[in-house]
């Protein structure tokens, strides 16, 4: 009775508007009523969010919020677009690996898809447009090419995920997103490249070593960035929190060697990253409550118990998670569906011998996918809205870009080298 109160609330609060986190904590709380009178449910559910919320690897996310919205006003897009143009605008389709390459780098340094989507394609969509190239392919590009910085460190979902599994070091997580990350870029650029040829896209002209020289320089110190925290992080010099902290101090220095963000720019700035922070971290709060009530009601360990009995192959149980998720994304946001399935599923997994770093890699690439399709996919709607155009005229040029990301992810699923070369070479 109270799994069927717990999901039925929960679907129909969605259904009928209510925001994610509103829905996700008061369908928690309805399942409670079930079970206890009314003020040890409240008490127990504020003190689940709280207790949910108690974790010092949590003060990384404001601090990398914090991080990109300074980058997002800073110029640094424009810096990454130009030096990406020099290394890729001459391949076949060329504007388009400029998107996907920019979007990469910015992605990884911002750690936010929306902030990719919203920096590089209000600068790329209308270069794109005056070269021949559609608004809607160009959205697509975008779209789909901003979601691959949330598996390139630093990565505000990967510190989440670690908080829900229970402790995966943050470290090797950052490490194992690398190859994923680049290696979906590659496929979307694939894919970019045969459309843009069938389209008799233009190709750009090959730049000078002098060119490329001239705009690595000025954006190394962008992406000096990835190498103070990462590198930090990953030689001991300090932890994901620290290098958080960091990663601002970091790039209030760089604006102001850029100066592209005066003094009276920053009080909004603050406020912008307090609001965005506010937002993730009652989603945290409410999901880590929900969490907790399926733990209580024995649901991971039934479905671990459903799941196997389907199947003792590795391969298909991963192929029907894998649809699960896929079908999560759709309707979820991605921290409240790692927050609330990652208990569920990784129980799963490593039953059957599967890595958590492994799997992390595998939950959040899944759920990338779904930032782009509708209901929910906040990438989709921002990238649509910056091209001026409409859902329905992004789908066609939309679906290869689909296959790609469905593609390097069934790669990530069941190659594991691709995740755990690098946290291994490391001693992670």
């Amino acid at each position: 009775m109270e799994v069927f109160i717990l999901v039925i609330t929960f679907v129909i609060l969605l259904g009928i508007g209510v925001p994610i986190a509103w829905s996700i904590g008061l369908s928690s709380l309805f399942t409670m009523l079930v079970s206890i009178p009314a003020i040890p449910a409240f008490t127990t559910i504020a003190q689940r969010m709280a207790t949910g919320l108690d974790s010092f690897s949590l003060l990384a996310i404001p601090f990398f919020i914090l991080a990109g919205q300074i980058m997002n006003r800073g110029g640094i897009a424009k810096r990454l677009i130009v030096f990406a143009r020099s290394l890729v605008g001459s391949l076949p389709g060329g504007l388009a690996h400029v998107n996907i390459v920019a979007a990469m780098l910015f992605g990884a340094i911002a750690g936010s898809a929306v902030a990719a989507a919203s920096a590089i394609g209000s600068f790329m969509t209308d270069e794109m447009e005056k070269e021949g190239y559609s608004r809607e392919f160009s959205a697509a590009v975008n779209i789909t090419a901003s979601t691959t910085g949330l598996t390139i460190p630093p990565s505000n979902v990967l510190i989440v995920y670690s908080l829900a599994s229970g402790g995966v070091s943050i470290a090797a997580l950052f490490l194992a997103g690398y190859i994923p990350g680049i290696l979906t870029g590659v496929f979307l650029m694939i894919v970019s490249a045969v459309w843009a040829k069938r389209k008799g896209y233009p190709t750009g002209k090959r730049s000078t070593i002098k060119e490329v020289a001239a705009s690595f320089i000025s954006a190394f110190p962008s992406l000096l960035l990835l190498v103070v925290v990462i590198g930090g992080i990953v030689a001991g010099v300090f932890t994901a929190t620290e290098a958080s902290a960091v990663a601002v101090l970091y790039c209030l220095v760089l604006t102001w060697f850029y100066q592209e963000i005066s003094f009276k720019e920053l009080p909004s700035i603050f406020l912008g990253s307090v609001g965005t922070t506010a937002i993730v971290m009652l989603l945290i709060g409410t999901s880590m409550s929900m969490s907790w009530i399926m733990a209580y009601e024995n649901i991971p360990q039934n479905i671990t118990a459903a799941l196997l009995s389907v199947s003792d192959s590795k391969f298909v149980v991963l192929l029907i998670i894998n649809l699960i998720l896929l079908f999560v994304g759709v309707f979820m946001d991605m921290t409240p569906a790692v927050l609330i399935f990652t208990p569920i599923f990784l129980p799963v997994v490593t039953e059957l011998g599967m890595d958590p770093t492994h799997f992390g890699i595998v939950m959040v690439l899944n759920l990338c996918i779904g930032l782009c399709t509708p209901p929910v996919g906040s990438v989709l709607f921002v990238g649509v809205g910056i091209a001026g155009t409409s859902i329905e005229k992004v789908v066609r040029p939309l679906m290869p870009l689909f296959i790609a990301m469905l593609v390097a992810l069934m790669l990530v699923t069941y190659i594991p080298e691709l995740s755990l070369w690098l946290p291994r070479m490391f001693g992670f």
